[in-house]
Parts: structure tokens; C-alpha cells; sequence
């Protein structure tokens, strides 16, 4: 088993010490009970963005991954896309970031993109993947403005599987040509929840978890 990275025990331990990542029993959206819960939200509470910022930067160079611009689906890829950008302006390589409104605005600018249309091959960035809804919508989006959603990079990845027998990772590759790839994945929580003895009472429960909906 792989030792973690340096950038994916300092996402871990912002997300705990913001409350963003907690354990427990928690329902999600898809009706699944969940001994973990997500919510990256709760890092604009006093979480050390800068350190956020660098690792979701870390994570995109790890992969290797060239893009044009990047683009941050509402709500919280609004705050994660600005601040990664951020930290490429600082490196003297400044990129155009976007995001999406909710609602169709039709007065003032109009529209629903706010920023730059994207162009190019684009970066989507959010906090997490977890059926892959969210992360189809934001290919569509960015089809229509004839841009190549190239490239899709979450903080945490959940391994669940999507619409089928594949996980939700693998089904977005596959359907859209599109390449995934996250900060921390369940496997990385269970083996730092496995060598951390403020945690490992919850490995049992996030390894029973992954084998009823992990792919």
C-alpha cells in the first residue's frame, strides 16, 4: 500500500481540522447511508486557503495535466477555481478562469458564464465526485461554448460507482474523453484513517462502505 503524498495529508488534515471532511453516519443525496461526509464549503471557515490552493495545484501537475483555462462549476468550484488560479499568477503563469451562475442573468452582462467564455482545453475543478452528474452537466456546458472539456480535477474522488457496474470516474473517461483525477480518493482516507489513531475506528466502516458501492 502507498504511502500517501505530502499534498494529500494537508488536504486531509484542512478538511478535518475545518470540519469539511467528517466521520460518522451521515444520508446522502443518493439515499446511501455514509460513514463520511464532504463538504468543502466549510473551508471558507478559517481554513489556510493558500494551502488548499497549492494543493489541488500539486495534485494537477502530479497528473501531468496542460490546459488552456479553468472553469468552476457553482457553487464551490466558484472559490476553488479562483484560488488555484491565483496561485498560477503568483508562478508567473496566469491562466483564465470562469464559472457558471445558476440562473440565466438577462440584464447587465446576461448570460450564464461569468468570467471569459472557456476555450481551448479546459480544466473543470470542484470539491467532489461522487454519482458524476454534477461533472456531466459541466462538460455540456462547456460543449456548447465549443470548448474541450479536457480535463476534470476534484478534491475528493468517493470511487462510487456511477450509472452502472463503473465507477463514475471511469464512465466519464470513457463517455466524454476526459481526464479525471483527485487530491485523495477513498482509498488514500482509508489508509490515512488506518495509520492515524484518532481514526482507525473508522476503517472498518469506510472499507464495508467501499465494498457495497465502490467500484
Amino acid at each position: 500500500m502507498s504511502e500517501l503524498k505530502d499534498f494529500q495529508k494537508t488536504f486531509i488534515e484542512l478538511a478535518l481540522e475545518s470540519n469539511a471532511l467528517e466521520f460518522g453516519e451521515f444520508i446522502l443525496k443518493s439515499g446511501r447511508s455514509s460513514p463520511y461526509f464532504f463538504n468543502a464549503a466549510k473551508m471558507l471557515s478559517g481554513c489556510d486557503l493558500y494551502k488548499l490552493a497549492n494543493c489541488y495545484v500539486d495534485a494537477i501537475e502530479e497528473a501531468d495535466l496542460v490546459f488552456d483555462c479553468l472553469y468552476g462549476p457553482a457553487y464551490k468550484g466558484i472559490f476553488l477555481g479562483s484560488i488555484v488560479a491565483m496561485i498560477y499568477s503568483q508562478r508567473g503563469t496566469p491562466c483564465p478562469v470562469s464559472f457558471n451562475r445558476k440562473e440565466i442573468k438577462d440584464h447587465g452582462e446576461g448570460g450564464n458564464i461569468i468570467g471569459a467564455n472557456p476555450s481551448g482545453n479546459v480544466l473543470i475543478i470542484d470539491d467532489v465526485l461522487s454519482a458524476g452528474t454534477a461533472a456531466k452537466e459541466s462538460i455540456e456546458t462547456i460543449k456548447s461554448l465549443h470548448a474541450i472539456p479536457k480535463l476534470f480535477v476534484v478534491g475528493l474522488d468517493r470511487q462510487e460507482k456511477g450509472n452502472g457496474e463503473l465507477s463514475a470516474k471511469e464512465e466519464l473517461e470513457n463517455n466524454f474523453n476526459i481526464a479525471v483525477t483527485s487530491i485523495i480518493d477513498l482509498d488514500a482516507l482509508i489508509r490515512f484513517s488506518n495509520n492515524n489513531k484518532n481514526f482507525n475506528s473508522y476503517v472498518s466502516l469506510l472499507e464495508k462502505y467501499r465494498d457495497s458501492w465502490g467500484a
